[in-house]
């Protein structure tokens, strides 16, 4: 998958995502926040105007896209990647994790570590943005922010049943 970025001097930017064949998916990101999403047929073809979103909204449905509320099949990793070296990622805390019954101050997650905690799911209720006092529990989902290599070391804090 090939993604085209280019600037929109005055309006913000474009993206053209290439899909099966040769169709595209253009999405057009106005300075204001509003994002409108086309379809071309083809890379030399005009876009057929598909739908146009506010900015909050157009976040929400992005979160939903990446399968932030909701993962349909699980699988070893599930990740989101924010930038070429930093991701968004969900760890699932087994029983023997030894950051069980630790608050995120006593953690010290982000200082040791090196990536940021900024949300735990815990049995159907999302905590955004956890504070220092809230103390991590076995089965709790955590969503982190960090590069590959702070990800890989949190990992080991999780205890046997790590990535969601």
């Amino acid at each position: 998958m090939t993604i085209y970025e280019s600037d929109l001097p005055g309006v913000g930017k474009k993206f053209e995502v290439e899909l099966e064949g040769d169709e595209r998916l253009v999405i057009v990101t106005h300075n204001t926040g509003k994002r409108e999403v086309y379809h071309k047929a083809s890379e030399d073809a005009d876009g057929d105007k598909l739908f146009e979103l506010p900015d909050r909204l157009a976040r929400t449905v992005g979160t939903i896209l990446e399968g932030a509320y909701f993962q349909p099949v699980k699988s070893d990793q599930v990740e989101t990647m924010l930038s070429d070296e930093t991701f968004i990622e969900w760890f699932n805390v087994a029983d023997d994790s030894e950051l069980v019954g630790q608050t995120l101050g006593e953690a010290n997650i982000r200082e040791e570590i090196g990536v940021s905690l900024v949300a735990i799911q815990r049995d159907g209720d999302v905590i955004a943005p956890p504070g220092p006092e809230t103390a991590i529990e076995a089965g709790d989902t955590l969503v982190v922010v960090g590069d590959q290599e702070d990800c890989t070391e949190f990992e080991a804090l999780l205890g046997s049943d790590d990535r969601q």
